[in-house]
């Protein structure tokens, strides 16, 4: 076959639907071919490249290094190519499926209030989101962008600042009539404070005390999962709750939580960013257009 009758878009298409599906089987499905086709296809493009993609197991499929930047770079043309025919047909709508990746905290309290006025103008976006507050791989999530807070650790990875949240300590009013209102960082120890299950770059709550910051151990009774997980722990009367301010403002305006020993906060921020794929090639509409209008929308 001579390179001129190598139908290169396509075996890119049919690559994506395997790394995306999770498999031969699953691609074959999505793309209307038998499997015996799609890994076929597969290997011959493993030998024209000269390179294997993927690590072929019983249980998973895995993408080897040069995998991954091919499928990388796939996904980058062939949304060029859908926006140039968008664009030579007239059509400069913003289309496809966007997959989010963010905490329950941020999801909710943030980008839910948000979403029908991006929807509103880009109807014809659809949206994949899935909520958690480890810190996860884009590519094996197959997440368009993840919203995170800190610094960036993977250099793969491209950051949109969205803004910077203050840290906050609450609690229920039926806890502080049960044990009483903290006023000291001596009193704060006595007291039950929800912790997170995962590691944390800082392990514990930073106070002032003196005119120095100190940190305090949490708890070791009560730890969870997700930032939602411990509001609700607080909002029932578990114990003290330490999160960024827009998780509970609502709360706090309402009188379900109230501030805690806000005259020893050492005023910590969060600064939170949308993280994508990136490697200087030219982003798909779809997520360009949810970027910049979380840059422009978000409010912390």
């Amino acid at each position: 076959m001579s390179r001129q009758d190598i139908n290169r878009s396509g075996e890119m298409e049919v690559f994506v639907s395997v790394v995306e599906r999770g498999g031969f089987s699953a691609a074959a499905i999505a793309r209307r071919m038998t499997p015996s086709a799609v890994s076929k296809l597969v290997a011959r493009l493993e030998a024209r490249l000269g390179a294997r993609l993927v690590n072929r197991s019983t249980r998973k499929l895995q993408l080897t290094p040069e995998g991954c930047a091919f499928y990388e770079r796939s996904i980058a043309i062939l949304a060029d190519i859908a926006e140039a025919e968008r664009q030579a047909s007239s059509g400069e709508e913003v289309s496809g499926r966007i997959r989010i990746n963010t905490s329950g905290s941020f999801g909710n309290h943030v980008l839910a209030p948000l979403l029908p006025a991006f929807m509103a103008l880009h109807p014809a976006v659809t949206l994949d989101i899935s909520h958690t507050d480890k810190v996860i791989d884009l590519m094996e999530e197959r997440a368009d962008v993840a919203i995170r807070t800190g610094p960036l650790k993977n250099s793969s990875l491209i950051a949109r600042k969205l803004g910077t949240a203050r840290k906050i300590i609450v609690a229920s009013p039926d806890y502080l009539r049960r044990h009483g209102e903290p006023l000291s960082t001596a009193d704060l120890r006595r007291h039950c404070r929800i912790g997170f299950s995962y590691a944390r770059a800082v392990e514990g709550w930073p106070v002032r005390e003196d005119g120095e910051t100190v940190t305090v151990p949490i708890t070791p009774g009560v730890q969870v999962g997700d930032g939602e997980a411990m509001r609700h722990l607080a909002l029932v009367g578990a114990g003290l709750a330490r999160l960024a301010a827009f998780t509970v403002r609502a709360d706090i305006e309402a009188g379900r939580l109230a501030p805690v020993l806000e005259a020893a906060n050492p005023g910590d921020t969060e600064e939170f960013y949308a993280l994508y794929m990136g490697q200087g090639g030219p982003l798909p509409a779809r997520v360009r257009a949810l970027l910049d209008f979380l840059v422009g929308h978000v409010r912390l």
